[in-house]
């Protein structure tokens, strides 16, 4: 690590640090160009070893200058070669999150590498999750979970796996494909930790069963604004082969009909349509699994999920995509990425934002109607946003179209956040702007082309009689 990143680390924290604060956690974003290891090292050696800290190398960051004081969104290029020299690939930056929620009891779980192909330490992960929340709640699940997941690790069967074991009303936000190390906040590991050992880490936030009296409730609440519309007659699988280990050739029919579909025809037509809209769309399968779900009684009901895979070619009767797991027999839509449907979806997660912000203030008002200072307490504690890498300016055509859902209903709240290419988002599906509202539409947890919003609120604790 350079000087000048060895100043920058330092400055942020210092300037993290300027306010009396006892961390309970800490999340640090960082640029390629930084060494992961130093950067890690040096904010154990400033906020303590005995939190849990992870460190992330990011596709960008979203957050507030420390010098100017004003709200930033920064992505970063990712060309590299012999001839890129240290001026092309100037953009170096971190953001650092420190967390004190009292009321909270937070640790770290981390995701092994299997040696070989097994469901097992997933169902682990799992448990190791639940299992620390029964040890240090009432709770049954936890409150929330901020995940990252290897880049080299398909997160999407782990997501479902968690969303099946999880209530509705546990919020699971993440980057799904992150270059991530961390520190448990105990002896347990060592204290830098490799993703070569890990497929992921969860940082797991559970209500403390031991709060003290007076003390209210910190919540999670959680919503987004997704950019791919679907488009086309509903498909499905009749043959799927794996062409690698990452990539899987796929036969299909129209729904009703007997022949396997000219892949490589429809394809052309698409491609066409595209130029002849002059967009630069990608284009997704977005497939609908069946999969189990636990009922808020605690009992698994048939459900259904929904993941994306990116269409990268194909031949004359198959498509080829990115990523494994589709079956014979599965149903999938076209999905391309759209500006209109992603600008539109902020506003809508904007309105999510405003109603959650309206119902906070009522309640936190009741709560505290007899107190002078009423209108001075804060609904919000602060957020995290998770946006896809390709979404931002270049995509709008204008600035902050990702961060003014949050920062325009919260403006005096803490905010930091993330450009990544794969954004894990579940929640209850009425602040997750879902485009299917019954019990019986399936639902994604990692996500395409969207922006994911985290919102953590405080609720005081009831009056007395």
């Amino acid at each position: 690590m350079s000087f000048d990143e060895l100043d920058a680390v330092k400055e942020v924290i210092e300037q993290v640090l300027s306010e009396p604060i006892r961390p309970h956690f800490a999340i640090a974003c960082i640029s390629k160009e930084f060494n992961l290891e130093l950067a890690h090292g040096l904010i154990i050696e400033k906020l303590g070893s005995r939190i849990p800290i992870i460190t992330n190398v990011s596709s960008g960051i979203i957050g507030v200058d420390g010098i100017a004081d004003e709200l930033f969104e920064e992505k970063w290029e990712t060309t590299s070669g012999p001839n890129i020299q240290e001026s092309d690939t100037a953009e170096r930056g971190l953001v650092l999150l420190v967390g004190f929620l009292p009321g909270l009891k937070i640790g770290t779980i981390p995701l092994l590498q299997p040696r070989q192909e097994s469901n097992t330490l997933v169902d682990k992960f799992v448990m190791d999750i639940l299992h620390y929340t029964a040890a240090v709640s009432d709770c049954a699940a936890p409150a929330g979970i901020i995940m990252f997941g290897d880049k080299t690790t398909d997160m999407k069967p782990i997501v479902a796996k968690m969303d099946c074991a999880m209530p509705e009303e546990t919020v699971i936000v993440g980057d799904a494909s992150a270059d991530f190390i961390f520190r448990t906040g105990d002896d347990s590991l060592n204290q830098l930790v490799y993703t070569c050992c890990f497929q992921a880490v969860a940082l797991v936030f559970a209500r403390d069963r031991y709060k003290p009296e007076g003390l209210g409730e910190i919540q999670f609440h959680v919503t987004k604004s997704t950019g791919v519309l679907p488009f086309g007659p509903n498909l499905k699988a009749v043959c799927v082969v794996p062409k690698d280990s990452e990539r899987s050739c796929l036969f299909a029919r129209l729904e009703g009909q007997d022949g396997i579909m000219a892949a490589g025809a429809i394809l052309n037509e698409i491609k066409q349509q595209f130029r002849e809209a002059d967009t630069f769309a990608d284009l997704y399968i977005g497939v609908t699994k069946e999969t189990q779900r636990t009922s808020d009684s605690g009992i698994l009901t048939p459900g259904k999920s929904l993941d994306f895979y990116k269409v990268i070619g194909g031949g004359e009767y198959y498509f080829t995509v990115n990523g494994i797991g589709i079956r014979t027999g599965d149903s999938f839509l076209f999905y391309q990425s759209d500006s209109a449907t992603a600008s539109s979806s902020c506003d809508h997660a904007f309105n999510k934002l405003l109603a959650l912000k309206a119902e906070l203030k009522s309640k936190n008002y009741l709560r505290l109607s007899n107190l002078a200072d009423k209108d001075d307490k804060e609904e919000v504690l602060g957020g995290f946003i998770f946006s896809c890498y390709h979404r931002g300016e270049s995509f709008f055509g204008d600035t902050f179209v990702d961060s003014y859902p949050f920062c325009n209903n919260f403006p005096t709240a803490p905010v930091a956040g993330l450009f990544c290419r794969g954004e894990i988002a579940r929640g209850p599906k009425s602040l997750m702007n879902e485009e299917y509202d019954d019990e019986t539409s399936p639902r994604c947890c990692v996500h395409v082309y969207s922006t994911i919003y985290l919102v953590m609120s405080y609720l005081p604790p009831p009056l007395e009689s």
